[in-house]
């Protein structure tokens, strides 16, 4: 009875252990600033991103060229650090 006992238990401890949640090294790791991403899309350091820059490896054109349309307040065909920061969303704006 003991070792029926003792086997549930076990059974039962390793089960709990197998349903934690798995997290990922990537978890740990901060995310950039918006500065941050702004210096690492900013190709040619000039401190404004071009609609190339802006778009950088993201295929859905339209969907760009209008996330960068809005964003751009000035209307001089490029994002400054502000107009680039006022357009992320955090998670409060939702």
């Amino acid at each position: 009875m003991r070792k029926l006992c003792a086997c549930l238990a076990s059974a039962s401890l390793l089960a709990g252990v197998l349903a934690l949640p798995v997290r990922s090294v990537a978890d740990d790791k901060p995310k950039p600033t918006p500065e941050e991403r702004f210096k690492r899309l900013d190709k040619d350091g000039d401190g404004k991103l071009s609609l190339a820059e802006f778009q950088g490896k993201q295929t859905d054109a339209e969907k760009v060229k209008k996330a960068f349309e809005s964003r751009d307040k000035n209307k001089d065909g490029f994002l400054s650090l502000e107009e680039f920061k006022a357009g992320i969303k955090t998670k409060t704006d939702k």
